[in-house]
């Protein structure tokens, strides 16, 4: 034990001391401390001559680990819900070009190099995610993080980390069975953002109310524990539900982004961050084989010029196409232009499953080092590059994207039109949320429907009368998110009645026509939402006669209840509504 401890101590000080020497050389002459890091895990990993100075790597690893979960974790704490809502539709038409265009050239160079095609189809995926935490360190170093174009960046990667784990599941049909089925994977991206939801939703309606209460003690230490506490905590079940655990430390860190004592947990825990991250770039230099990068320089450094190249274009595209100017564009493209953790772990999969080359992890490895070494450059270069494209551009190209931008601009509806569709998105996404909220509900009562039932066996023997208890539960539970999701479309369908049917068009029936529209929709969604409700909960529904009786006792709550849910309902609403809203304390 006390040499084991010995060992890791001695790996710590060299990692430690040999990155502080060259960060120092590189913040000499004014490079990025990221690439200083980078270095040193070079020089003192396994594949640097005379012989490797870090003596258990394994180690080294699960700090690097950690060093991804502080720096997701901070990235969420910069990045609110109200930001990402802001660039929602630039972040999701960017990441899909990008995506696209990426897995499509990763698999043509593989099929030029004559590699096999599981590893031309897991190159493609490799290439198709940039890197968080690489872009957070060079934003970050660079003075840039709060910049328009970068919030627009880090709303990218959020749609980008989701879309992956989808790739992740598709990719492990692929190498499992040598086709993929599409439904599994739209059921576990469809999953993925349920639990998202969800957990942001419940997230904001508790956590920042108990760092609120922790925080009464005025004690650093206490708050402190009780943040790590959650994030791990979190961390953990996403864990347990497979997803990633970078995925997991950004959605709590958003959720404390809310809370009043922001300021205070940066503040916190930002020494941490800078250890742990600093031991998560050297971990990356440690995998750089010099021996590798000799033998396939070929294809690194083709594989290279595709990432930076494919990057840029298909970002700086994606972009425009939303509306943004060419500047912030060509900036946004160029922060985008590297791989990262998640080609790491798409490469790790393929070897777990024995179905890539024993070349191509590495091989990964010495393309993201490469790309992470020009990350801050080309982050640099955007602005004059971007003045250049602009001076020599054609003045008829130029008129072009001059009238797509304006055109685009006329679309955006304005005055009335524009309140109007604003309410519109309100009352969808609150419907959205609530039915979110549903699903979870009988998702989680399906899951435990087992030791739910085993724990009734005393006093409740029959199997289907367990199960008619456990789905009327659940259907109880989600009473006052169906009444409100009821009244949210009732809102919507009068709203729509009122805009759709025009008094030229219908005559002296339009208040009648207005009034079937407003009743049929509202009601003709319930009955969707109940087969919604009951598919996802088809293992614990009970026989006809129980779901019968089950259903006539809710609507029996509904009728005598109704005030009171809705009550309950809007109570949560405005919790929730009033923790969004609220500022966080000064910076102390």
């Amino acid at each position: 034990m006390h040499q084991a401890v010995e060992l890791f101590i001695q790996d710590l000080a060299v990692i430690m001391l040999v990155a502080g020497v060259v960060t120092l050389i590189f913040h000499r002459f004014k490079q990025p401390v990221v690439l200083g890091y980078i270095v040193a895990g070079a020089i003192i990993g396994p594949h640097t001559p005379p012989f490797s100075l870090i003596t258990d790597q394994h180690t080294i690893q699960i700090l690097a680990e950690l060093g991804v979960i502080f720096l997701l974790f901070s990235l969420g704490l910069e990045f609110s819900l109200k930001k990402l809502g802001k660039v929602g539709a630039t972040a999701f038409v960017t990441a899909l070009a990008e995506i696209t265009l990426m897995l499509w050239i990763g698999y043509e160079i593989g099929v030029y190099f004559g590699w096999k095609t599981m590893d031309a189809v897991f190159l493609g995926a490799m290439l198709a995610v940039s890197s968080t935490t690489i872009i957070v360190k060079a934003l970050d170093e660079l003075g840039m993080k709060h910049e328009r174009f970068a919030q627009l960046i880090f709303g990218i990667l959020i749609v980008e980390d989701v879309l992956a784990i989808g790739m992740i599941a598709l990719l492990s049909g692929i190498a499992t069975s040598g086709s993929v089925d599409a439904g599994d994977a739209a059921i576990t991206i469809g999953k993925l953002v349920l639990f998202m939801i969800v957990a942001l939703v419940l997230g904001i309606l508790i956590v920042p109310r108990l760092l609120d209460y922790v925080a009464r003690f005025h004690s650093k230490e206490m708050l402190l524990v009780t943040v790590l506490g959650l994030c791990f905590g979190f961390c953990l079940l996403v864990m347990k539900l497979n997803y990633s655990v970078a995925l997991g430390a950004f959605i709590i860190g958003a959720v404390m982004a809310e809370s009043r004592h922001l300021y205070r947990i940066e503040h916190l825990i930002e020494p941490i961050r800078d250890m742990f991250s600093a031991i998560f770039f050297v971990a990356i230099g440690l995998l750089f084989n010099p021996a590798i990068l000799a033998q396939y320089w070929l294809p690194i450094t083709l594989i290279t010029l595709a990432v930076v190249i494919g990057k840029v274009l298909s970002c700086s595209l994606g972009t425009f196409l939303s509306g943004h100017d060419g500047r912030t564009s060509m900036r946004v493209g160029m922060g985008l232009a590297q791989i990262g953790e998640f080609s790491f772990i798409i490469a790790a999969l393929g070897v777990s499953l024995k179905v890539t080359s024993d070349f191509l992890y590495p091989t990964v490895v010495a393309v993201s080092a490469m790309t992470t070494l020009l990350t801050p450059y080309l982050i640099k270069l955007a602005d004059p590059l971007s003045a250049r494209l602009a001076t020599a551009m054609p003045d008829k190209m130029s008129a072009v994207f001059g009238m797509y931008s304006s055109w685009l601009g006329s679309l955006q509806p304005q005055g009335d039109r524009a309140a109007l569709s604003r309410i519109i998105r309100q009352i969808l996404m609150q419907v959205i949320v609530n039915l979110a909220l549903v699903a979870a509900v009988f998702i989680v009562a399906a899951y435990f429907a087992d030791s739910l039932g085993r724990s009734m066996a005393s006093w409740v023997a029959d199997p289907e009368i367990q199960k008619a208890v456990v789905w009327g539960g659940a259907l109880v539970l989600s009473l006052p998110f169906l009444i409100a999701t009821y009244r949210k479309l009732q809102a919507l369908s009068m709203l729509l009645a009122e805009i759709g049917v025009k008094p030229e068009l219908a005559g002296s029936h339009s208040r009648g026509v207005r009034r079937v529209i407003a009743e049929v929709i509202p009601v003709v969604s319930i009955i969707g939402i109940m087969l919604m409700m009951a598919a996802l909960s088809s293992r614990i529904l009970p026989p006809t006669k129980l779901l019968i009786l089950v259903l006539i006792g809710a609507a029996g709550l509904v009728l005598l209840l109704w005030q009171r849910l809705v009550k309950l309902h809007s109570k949560l609403q405005i919790a929730l509504h009033e923790t969004l809203e609220q500022p966080p304390d000064e910076k102390k």
